[in-house]
């Protein structure tokens, strides 16, 4: 072959190269105009709803309730539901479904799903949901009653007045019955409903059914979830058009919050959960960018400091708390003076950059039932010199070094434990770590995944002290009853075992904590809105006082999103995708 028929067939392929490369490029630009990138920051634990303990988690894209929430406006509005009555006595509540709902593989939803998901799962005896919490009336195991009165229409008939049923009704998922029944109705080799283990981690996309907005499509452990529109969804617009408007998703899992600011600034995704010190860089880059941020307000959730209270032994009679430890954190005085040692002024100027404010309250400011410091509820401001005499007056000790000991002249030390993915909470936890020292404490951080922070609070319950956040109530207070009640799944400051499998001896309840069970159980009984505004108000002023939670600061929600994502109505009440089904991409139809 002569040199230059070579050059002349080099230069054709080079040609060709390039178009194809043009061509791959194009279409690159095409799919990623027709899908939306998002981000958590953790893996999947489960596919399985009834058993998901996560906040980070798939299923407000491919679930729906019999009832949902407006995420500005928090009233209720119907979603499988068309329909619902409560009768004059309080004590029924009715339901009508939608015409001819589907799941996600074509087959009719129908009320007998309905029965399904509630009777044979979250009231299921044999399974370990914290579902069941939700309808718990009392502070025994008495739940509703559930019936069939024809193919669209169910009732949920009541012990007494339980008023905060229909709201919760909202955040329970109706799932498939004809894909799960025979994982309840079976056991697997311990004798346990093998639906414990159903809709894992590792079960094929396809197998999973859904009635949400979007289904599954495809994912890859560690690093992303495809979501596509669920051509079955029951919301059409005002013209007739199928819903969601958006096609696809990808949903990124990446660990690191300082890689999703990265991966945002790159392109690569679509909305970014604005930090406070993230805060002035993004607002400088809001144009260049092509995104908004939007403030949603004071976040409705919880930061706190927590302490291990819990006095009892695995079975096995092991202690999950050292017991020289226990008697430190079950001591008021040791506890009011961490509350009095932590400088929550600077955490508030330092790691959140003056975007927030001090948080007093189990209850979110937004909510009509919160009880604020102008009104007598019990507040704690930086005073290590009080801390000090505190913990001197309860029998604590300096030496020369000025090392806090305990009366027996044992070192007072212990671990903070902090999840690693958040790293505004990390600097919260070492800005904590620093207080302490102050007072002649020694903390040592104990730095974990979130999916290993969970296991160690709610199964294993071996820490001793947790800088976290818990998702706080706007219109409805009993919603975190969960973690407020003694028998709440998500108790984590006691947390108890109803597990005739997994008993622990010795557990103890103290008698705040039982005047708060009390409270919730009035709470919900009581519709009057001033009797129940008072009945919260004494809860508040219970936790402030006893303090098994002492409370830091109340960021600004921000959210980045980019301006090629409309009908995006962000707030700290609904999140980011509380409205994910009416988003349009520009240029989409």
């Amino acid at each position: 072959m002569s040199r230059y028929l070579r050059l002349t067939v080099i230069l054709m392929l080079a040609f060709c190269f390039a178009m194809l490369t043009a061509c791959d490029a194009s279409w690159d630009r095409k799919v990623k105009q027709s899908q939306l990138t998002l981000a958590t920051p953790s893996d999947v634990a489960t596919f399985n709803y009834a058993m998901n303990n996560s906040p980070f988690s798939v299923f407000p894209f491919i679930y729906q309730g019999l009832v949902t929430e407006n995420g500005k406006t928090n009233e209720l509005e119907p979603a499988l539901a068309e329909s619902w009555k409560v009768s004059d006595d309080k004590l029924r509540i009715t339901f009508k479904l939608r015409d001819k709902l589907k799941w996600s593989d074509g087959k009719p939803l129908t009320v007998d799903d309905v029965i399904f998901t509630y009777k044979d799962i979250y009231l299921n005896k044999k399974i370990p949901t914290l579902f069941k919490d939700f309808l718990r009336i009392g502070n025994q195991d008495v739940f509703p009653e559930i019936r069939k009165l024809d193919n669209r229409t169910i009732e949920f008939s009541l012990p007494e007045p339980f008023t905060p049923f229909l709201r919760k009704s909202a955040s329970l998922a109706i799932l498939p019955a004809h894909a799960l029944r025979d994982s309840v109705l079976s056991n697997d080799a311990n004798g346990n409903p093998q639906f414990l283990s159903t809709w894992g981690s590792d079960t094929a996309p396809e197998k999973i059914i859904v009635n949400g907005a979007y289904q599954i499509e495809s994912y890859t452990p560690s690093e992303r979830i495809i979501l596509k529109r669920n051509p079955y969804y029951f919301r059409k617009d005002a013209q007739g058009q199928q819903m969601p408007y958006i096609k696809s998703i990808i949903w990124q899992i990446i660990p690191s919050t300082d890689n999703h600011l990265l991966r945002f600034r790159s392109g690569e995704l679509d909305s970014l959960r604005v930090k406070p010190d993230t805060f002035a860089l993004l607002k400088r880059e809001e144009k260049r960018g092509n995104f908004s941020i939007y403030n949603g307000g004071l976040s409705q959730g919880i930061r706190f400091v927590t302490f291990n209270l819990n006095q009892a032994s695995n079975s096995q009679g092991k202690p999950f708390v050292n017991p020289v430890k226990s008697r430190w954190f079950n001591n008021l005085a040791f506890r009011q003076a961490i509350a009095y040692a932590i400088n929550r002024d600077r955490i508030k100027t330092n790691i959140y950059q003056g975007i927030g404010e001090l948080q007093h309250s189990p209850i979110a400011v937004q909510s009509p039932y919160y009880l604020s410091p102008a009104q007598g509820l019990k507040t704690y401001s930086y005073n290590p010199q009080k801390a000090k005499q505190l913990l001197t007056k309860a029998g604590f000790q300096y030496d020369s070094q000025q090392q806090l000991l305990d009366k027996d002249g044992n070192q007072v030390k212990f671990n903070i434990l902090v999840k690693s993915e958040d790293q505004t909470r990390v600097a919260t936890a070492v800005q904590i770590q620093q207080d302490l020292k102050q007072i002649g404490i020694q903390a040592n951080l104990q730095t974990l995944s979130f999916n290993t922070v969970l296991q160690k609070i709610l199964t294993k319950r071996d820490w001793d002290c947790y800088v976290g956040a818990f998702e706080s109530a706007i219109f409805e207070p009993n919603l975190i009853a969960l973690f407020w009640t003694s028998n709440g799944s998500f108790h984590m400051f006691n947390k108890g075992s109803k597990s005739k499998k997994r008993p622990i001896i010795g557990w103890k309840v103290n008698d705040w904590e039982k005047q708060i069970d009390q409270l919730f159980q009035e709470g919900a009984k009581e519709a009057d809105e001033n009797k129940r505004k008072q009945i919260y108000a004494e809860f508040q002023q219970i936790v402030a006082e006893q303090l098994p939670v002492f409370f830091l600061v109340n960021p600004v929600s921000l959210q980045a999103v980019r301006n090629r994502v409309e009908n995006v109505e962000y707030s700290a009440v609904g999140g980011l995708l509380w409205n994910v089904d009416e988003w349009r991409l520009k240029g989409e139809g």
